[in-house]
């Protein structure tokens, strides 16, 4: 009983997956795009205009926004041959915005629909985003879910010739099946997955009863608050290596699930967020990098020359005493067996957020006698104020290419 009904569930969804994307005659979809890539591939992005050609050049056709002050990429998307799906930010509960002040709502719709009536027209315009993960930190998302839902009908009837998308975090199961019924003005249900858990989300949702076309919004590997930690806490960053396994993995399994209409790697960009690599695919200066490069290969386009492959990193302890002599190495190649350049520095622990805000302050690099550095290895004197910092790794190639790594350790 239970088989069968799962089954007839997974049809369907498949079935209003597939009517969806006809019926949306997608400009963005060539007709000659194989199977498994005719869907909506590209990145969440927040970057510049260089790093939106970089972003083009990788074989990304859309590539979706987060807020009106993103307005910009419209016209850049448009130059580049790109799709956009465009961000309309809905302000958060949990950062001060009240759902229940009229004055508060009012102005927030009306900026909405200005903005909506101003591009509504604009060719590179592929879907609305309305809204990202407005549920965070409340007991009880449906009032924050019942808000993005009024909003994007109003979306809806100014423009009804793009869909709307509604986005959330993967959360509990139970907040998954209120999902089902909540949102009749979403056509579509984004989700930001993260970790091991992408690979069990669509069956979760469908559990659930959710039948709508699905976007992964956000595909991240292991997050900080998913990954192992050291005994003083600091969370372990899995290396850009595994980083971009992780991406050549799950992508190649959402390709293989029918009800997933677009899947967002994120960020095309760099974020600091526990560290300045961790959700980035990208540097801060715009290197490309293995992430990079399997998002290309997942995309159809070649990649000739990767991205150098880290094989392992190591520290000759976790602790220290101020001043003592700290050794750490890593093992790392790059495609055609060229030397690497490695940069070695040491930033302290990131402190998080700023209160009431998604803000986080860039930990400072801190100072440190460098008694010997390589390409391979680094001796350095430990710093002499107590606490927790991070050994950054970053290697080059002759190409520009990058990979990092970092190591966590505490002096005491």
């Amino acid at each position: 009983m239970t088989i069968r009904k799962t089954a007839s569930i997974r049809c369907l969804a498949a079935a209003l997956a597939a009517a969806f994307l006809s019926a949306l005659a997608l400009s963005a979809l060539s007709a000659d795009v194989p199977v498994g890539q005719s869907r909506w591939q590209g990145a969440a992005f927040s970057s510049d205009r260089i790093g939106l050609k970089k972003l083009a050049d990788a074989g990304a056709r859309v590539v979706r926004v987060y807020s009106e002050a993103d307005a910009w990429v419209l016209d850049e998307a448009e130059r580049l041959g790109l799709k956009v799906v465009m961000g309309l930010w809905v302000a958060h509960p949990r950062l001060g915005f009240g759902l229940d002040d009229p004055a508060m709502v009012h102005a927030q719709e009306q900026g909405i629909r200005e903005f909506v009536l101003r591009h509504r027209s604009h060719p590179a315009l592929l879907a609305w985003g309305v809204g990202n993960e407005v549920e965070l930190a409340q007991p009880d998302p449906i009032p924050a879910w019942r808000e993005v839902n009024r909003l994007a009908g109003i979306v809806k009837g100014l423009d009804p010739a793009h869909p709307t998308l509604m986005v959330v975090s993967d959360n509990s199961n139970e907040n998954l099946r209120r999902l089902a019924d909540c949102c009749p003005n979403a056509d579509l249900l984004g989700v930001n997955a993260f970790g091991g858990s992408v690979f069990e989300i669509v069956r979760r949702l469908q559990a659930a009863g959710v039948t709508k076309p699905i976007v992964i919004a956000e595909l991240g590997p292991l997050g900080q608050w998913q990954a192992g930690r050291k005994p003083w806490g600091a969370p372990v960053e899995p290396t850009s290596t595994e980083k971009a396994a992780y991406f050549r993995d799950a992508l190649d399994h959402l390709a293989r699930e029918p009800q997933v209409v677009g899947v967002f790697p994120f960020l095309w960009g760099a974020k600091q967020e526990q560290t300045e690599t961790w959700h980035g695919l990208l540097l801060p200066d715009g290197s490309l990098t293995a992430m990079t490069d399997a998002l290309s290969r997942a995309w159809g386009k070649p990649v000739p020359e990767s991205a150098p492959l880290i094989r392992g990193i190591g520290i000759a302890a976790d602790e220290f005493a101020p001043g003592q002599e700290i050794s750490a190495g890593v093992d790392a190649v790059s495609f055609d067996g060229s030397t690497l350049t490695t940069e070695w520095k040491v930033l302290a622990e990131s402190r998080g957020w700023k209160p009431d805000s998604d803000a986080e302050p860039v930990p400072a690099r801190v100072p440190v006698q460098t008694l010997h550095a390589d390409a391979a290895t680094v001796r350095f004197v430990a710093p002499r104020q107590p606490g927790p910092y991070r050994l950054f790794i970053t290697l080059r190639d002759s190409n520009g290419k990058a990979a990092t790594a970092n190591l966590p350790f505490l002096v005491r």
